[in-house]
């Protein structure tokens, strides 16, 4: 149990999100690297979503009886996803059985660097913060193409190129490592379901539709913490060219379905000055690096233009799609 500064925070729940048996040594390091970091009130929450061998194995490894020699082991619960199938299900969960004042949300293949969890809680010193988001910086398991630009590592769900370097005011944070206040979750109505990621499937921007009522709703301020840090753990599979232009598409319609819930405006500020400032800038680093006689330059300055071209296609494709009725 940790000693850290940041004693006199509020009690904060940490909730793990995970769904597959194929990541469950990242999970283990995710969990024991929380655990060593908790305080007294805190707390870390297992959320399996909809795998009963993995609910088995999760409850055997963080809860029975060889869990004990782990630190902060009595502090670890391992649920089971009460709602329906999907990152924002399990999430929802989990803020419904948190004790904490404070929810965090870390993923499941991310392992936090030593004192993350009091970096990222101690925005809400100030009573006006609801949220608040670290960083991901990538964890490779085998070296990254030459191709992959800095500008989508979000691709590959890591902090990436354009992002604030301090300590700023945010619309929303960075899904694998971020916290609210719990009551500000309720109160917005939680994660909605159909946005968030379910199983394999890349879908996202829960965090951002959140982000944007809950603003609206409560007036508060969502905060960027650079010196909370989180490895993310980035599979091979994640660094071929399908999967980058897959994960565009899938972006661009996650937004458009933003935009729907909460208007282009709210959906769309942050892109604004991404695509205006920080894709043209990538474009001209790369070719420049190409000829600078760095192969790779080119090829970068090609993936953010087609990145940016397939996203916007997505994005359209999402507009054009007619909302689902139930």
């Amino acid at each position: 149990m940790s000693e850290r500064s940041g004693a006199d925070r509020p009690a904060a729940s940490v909730v793990i999100c995970a769904y597959t048996e194929r990541r469950f040594a990242a999970l283990q390091a995710a969990v024991t690297g929380t655990a060593a970091q908790l305080l007294e009130a805190d707390e870390v929450l297992v959320v399996i979503d909809h795998n009963a061998a993995l609910l088995a194995q999760a409850t055997e490894c963080f809860c029975g009886p060889s869990a004990d020699q782990t630190p902060g082991s009595a502090q670890i619960r391992v649920l089971e996803n009460a709602q329906e199938r999907g990152l924002s299900g399990a999430r929802n969960t989990g803020v419904e059985a948190a004790r904490g004042e404070l929810t965090v949300f870390l993923d499941d293949d991310a392992e936090p660097q030593p004192d993350w969890l009091a970096q990222l809680t101690s925005a809400f010193s100030d009573a006006s913060v609801i949220g608040a988001g670290g960083v991901a910086v990538p964890a490779w398991e085998v070296a990254p193409p030459a191709w992959l630009p800095g500008e989508f590592l979000w691709v590959v769900g890591c902090s990436y190129v354009g992002l604030p370097e301090h300590s700023v005011e945010i619309r929303n944070p960075i899904g694998a490592n971020m916290a609210f206040r719990r009551e500000t979750i309720l109160q917005a109505g939680g994660f909605t379901d159909g946005i968030g990621r379910v199983g394999r499937t890349p879908l996202g921007c829960e965090e951002t539709e959140l982000s944007i009522r809950a603003r609206r709703m409560t007036g508060g301020r969502i905060m960027h913490e650079p010196l909370a840090i989180v490895a993310h753990f980035v599979t091979a599979d994640r660094l071929r060219l399908a999967y980058f232009f897959h994960r565009c598409w899938a972006e661009g319609v996650s937004k458009a379905i933003v935009a729907r819930l909460a208007g282009s405006g709210a959906a769309l500020e942050s892109e604004r000055r991404y695509t205006t400032h920080t894709l043209p800038i990538g474009v001209l680093t790369g070719i420049r690096d190409g000829i600078r006689s760095d192969r790779g330059g080119f090829a970068r300055a090609a993936a953010i233009i087609g990145g940016f071209t397939v996203t916007v296609a997505g994005y359209a494709r999402g507009r054009a799609a007619r909302p689902q009725t139930s």
